[in-house]
């Protein structure tokens, strides 16, 4: 495969955007004109993006637009199938029009498999309504099938799952493994320690009758350490016996480049205690393989033995049926049942993304034994018997390696079930800086480092600290121990989360995301068929990078690299500026809209998964810049240019709008208030003509320029790029007002309008508007002189964050009623 340089890719997605945009120029007048959707405010069709329905899952929740003034603000909605049945739905605003019609709803089910209608009026209420009750210190969600007791403090965070009277499972905590020291060599002594998840917070979103959501937030502790907050929500549907998890971790440890010692993490876990009461011949364990395929054993297995039990109750265990009373067995065998084995403990562990090992030992203190292995593994398991068993599964097991699956204890009464976001058995979690400085300690020798690998650095700036992560959990509370069939599809509801979806003709005639900005695929003339052909390719390309350079990992996943070394036939990944994307030139953009106007669940998939990896991981949630992002680099966090551009809400609101994903919207509230962090860097320190900040000196409002602190307003990197980061200390007071320019402000401000040497990096030349940028954004690829350009950089409140936030509007919770302009 000949390599494409990145950029041009992305130019040629937007010139091949913006031609499909305006492409009625590349057609004839007879040229058949593609169909014109029908009105917006009527039904809506929805979709599953695969297929297959809800299959398994516990419920799915969908956002719907609607043009202006088509609904008020308080409308009721009702949901039919196909052959015109009722289907109980759940509805809440999301946004709304200025004139306080609605602008998004969303709309929440918990049972359907084929297409479903949206239309205005009274909903239909489920059979089994979920519930939220409090008793005492704790909350007890019912879905009709299963009830979950959630507790308020310490560190259980759910109590107990029953079905019906048989409890299922208890004691649902989260654990993190530090261990204070890493170092190399082969001489070393490994030392860990086990924080435990603790309760700081509840609350209750909704409850009911569709969908239950429980918000619990705290930190891991140990003694009177504290370690990662965490945000954990929970999921209910009606009438299902699951429920979803999504679990976030702030890293707030420290680690310095250089050190051995620091808060190096070795394992992050959530932990259920899972009750046995069935014989060990009656007690199952299944685990995931490649596809649905799966370990299929019991904790005293019966075949292959030398004496036959009989094959109705060989096949009777094999399926994770009761066996018959042993009394009915074969003598030989039943006389002998206490001399075979009892497996209690199994390990499924994913250390890449190209390999998962198995195995098995009878009990603590004892050997382990090989029990298979492939190369990815879905992350799924269940442990359980005839009397009642819990299905459990990690989404994007191996593409988040390190991960792994523990069963312990499966012998006893009670079995211990781990789910491992980050696998003990891989290496320490290590995100210290990958350089020792290489002698950058002036802002000359920085900007000298700058010209030749194009990494902005400065001491202390490339930390880890505040960054997130979010993961994606399920579980099922069986009353006996599933069939294959629906092992199967409980696997799939794991790997590929069933999703609604309002169809692109909805989004494009409701006039969001930017009217105009993107039409629905047209192949009516060759001219306009061979954009779409190119609109493909460019996709697929990126498509089949990610599998072909293996980029996955825990804090990877979800990104793609920024440039491509033509010499070594690999892209950039260790060259300063040159490496992680980090949202520049905005790929989520160009993803997002790719799906808007085509309705592709691959093309959805991916930008899902950009958008959980950009909206965490590139950006900062914790400590002196939270709010902000960090520019591209060699790890995620690692460049000093601290910016807006990275953080903006832009990015995430079409995966909340789309969704209603309460953990995007967390997202988006936070980017709000990112201005504050904003104001207190200075984004010309780095062409300041000394290194000692002035004692006073204009707030960046006053003055900012678009580009990095490197790069002055005039030059060509100043028309896409958000101001960076410098801190400025005492250079701004309260209330962040622009003060009177100083002498050494008049030579700073100088400094910033300095043409930068010869050589420096241009990576973002002047281009017209792409098509995938909104007009209203202040990275919008306009020229420097612009008068949108202008007036984002004159603003108090710059616009990079949509016109969500730039109003100070903020996405609907699911309670709110006030309007808002978002999306």
């Amino acid at each position: 495969m000949s390599p494409v340089p990145r950029r041009s890719l992305l130019r040629a997605a937007a010139v091949a955007g913006a031609a499909a945009q305006f492409s009625w120029a590349l057609g004839t007048r007879n040229a058949a004109a593609a169909p014109r959707a029908e009105a917006a405010d009527g039904p809506v069709t929805l979709d599953w993006l695969e297929d297959g329905g809800l299959g398994a899952a516990p419920g799915s929740t969908v956002g719907v637009p609607w043009p202006k003034g088509a609904h008020r603000g308080d409308r009721t909605f009702a949901l039919t199938d196909a052959a015109g049945r009722s289907v109980p739905v759940q509805s809440w605003p999301l946004a709304h029009w200025p004139d306080g019609s609605l602008k998004w709803t969303a709309h929440a089910v918990s049972s359907g498999s084929g297409k479903l209608t949206l239309t205005a009026g009274a909903p239909t209420a489920p059979e089994k309504k979920v519930t939220v009750d409090r008793r005492g210190a704790t909350l007890d969600v019912s879905t009709g099938v299963i009830t979950a007791r959630i507790g308020e403090s310490g560190t259980t965070i759910i109590r107990s799952v029953r079905r019906g009277t048989t409890e299922i499972a208890r004691n649902g905590r989260l654990v993190v493994l530090r261990q204070p020291e890493f170092e190399d060599g082969d001489q070393t002594t490994v030392r860990t320690e086990r924080f435990e998840g603790t309760i700081s917070d509840v609350t209750v979103e909704q409850d009911g009758p569709v969908r239950a959501v429980v918000r619990v937030d705290g930190k891991h502790r140990r003694g009177h350490r504290d370690l990662l907050p965490f945000s954990v929500r929970l999921y209910f549907y009606a009438g299902a016996d699951s429920f979803r998890m999504v679990h976030t971790i702030t890293y707030d440890g420290k680690q310095e480049p250089g050190k051995a010692s620091g808060d190096f993490l070795r394992g992050i876990g959530v932990r259920f205690t899972v009750p046995l009461r069935d014989a060990s011949y009656d007690r199952h364990i299944r685990l995931g393989g490649e596809g649905t395929g799966l370990l299929r054993e019991a904790v005293k297995g019966i075949t292959g033995l030398r004496r036959d039990p009989g094959a109705a109750v060989q096949a009777a265990q094999f399926a994770g049926e009761r066996l018959p009373d042993p009394a009915t067995w074969d003598q030989r065998v039943t006389t002998r049942l206490h001399y075979i084995p009892e497996w209690g403990d199994y390990t499924l562990s994913q250390l890449s993304a190209d390999g998962f090992t198995l195995r098995k030992r009878t009990k603590k203190g004892h050997g382990w034994i090989g029990a298979g292995g492939g190369r990815r593994a879905s992350g799924f398991g269940y442990v359980g018997g005839a009397g009642g068993g819990l299905s459990f599964g990690l989404r994007d097991f191996w593409e988040k390696h390190p991960a792994q699956l523990d069963i312990r204890d499966a012998q006893t009464d009670a079995a211990e079930v781990t789910l491992w976001l980050w696998s003990p058995e891989a290496q320490p979690m290590d995100l210290r800086f990958y350089h020792d400085g290489l002698g950058q300690d002036t802002f000359p020798e920085q900007l000298e480092g700058l010209n030749i690998t194009y990494e902005d650095y400065e001491p202390g700036f490339g930390t880890p600290y505040g960054i997130a992560r979010t993961s994606e959990l399920l579980f099922w509370a069986n009353a006996s121990t599933p069939t294959a069939d629906e092992l199967a599809r409980q696997i799939e509801a794991v790997r590929v989360l069933p999703q609604l979806a309002a169809p692109p003709k909805q989004l494009i005639d409701a006039k969001v995301f930017g009217a105009g900005l993107y039409s629905e695929p047209d192949r009516s003339t060759p001219a306009k068929a061979k954009i779409e052909d190119h609109l493909d390719f460019l996709f697929t390309y990126y498509k089949d990078q990610v599998e072909q350079r293996r980029w996955y990992g825990f804090w990877d996943y979800g990104d793609i690299m920024h440039t491509y070394d033509t010499v070594r036939h690999q892209w950039r990944y260790d060259v300063g500026g040159y490496a992680w994307d980090n949202s520049e030139l905005s790929p989520d953009l160009w993803l997002w809209y790719a799906y808007l106007r085509s309705g592709r669940a691959d093309i959805f998939r991916f930008a899902e998964s950009m958008t959980r990896h950009t909206g965490e991981v590139d950006v900062y949630h914790l400590g002196q810049w939270a709010g902000l992002g960090t520019r591209h680099g060699v790890q995620h966090y690692a460049d000093s240019a601290k910016q807006q551009r990275i953080a903006n809400t832009t990015y995430r609101r079409f995966y909340y709008f789309l969704t209603a994903d309460e953990r995007v919207g967390d997202l988006m509230h936070a980017g709000v208030d990112s201005d504050e962090t904003f104001l207190a860097l200075d984004p010309c320190a780095r062409s300041a003509p000394s290194p000692t900040p002035p004692t006073r000196a204009p707030c960046p409002s006053a003055s900012a320029p678009t580009g990095a602190d490197w790069s002055p307003p005039g030059s060509p990197n100043g028309s896409a790029r958000a101001p960076s980061g410098r801190r400025q200390g005492p250079a701004c007071s309260p209330p962040w007002r622009p003060s009177p320019p100083s002498p050494t402000a008049s030579s700073r401000a100088a400094a910033c309008t300095t043409s930068p040497p010869a050589d420096s990096p241009s990576p973002t030349p002047p281009r017209s508007r792409s098509p995938i940028c909104p007009p209203s954004s202040a990275w919008a690829n306009s020229a420097p002189n612009s008068s949108t350009s202008s007036t984002c950089r004159s603003s108090k409140r710059p616009t990079t964050t949509t016109a969500a936030t730039s109003t100070r509007a903020r996405p609907n919770r699911p309670s709110a009623t006030a309007p808002t302009s978002a999306a």
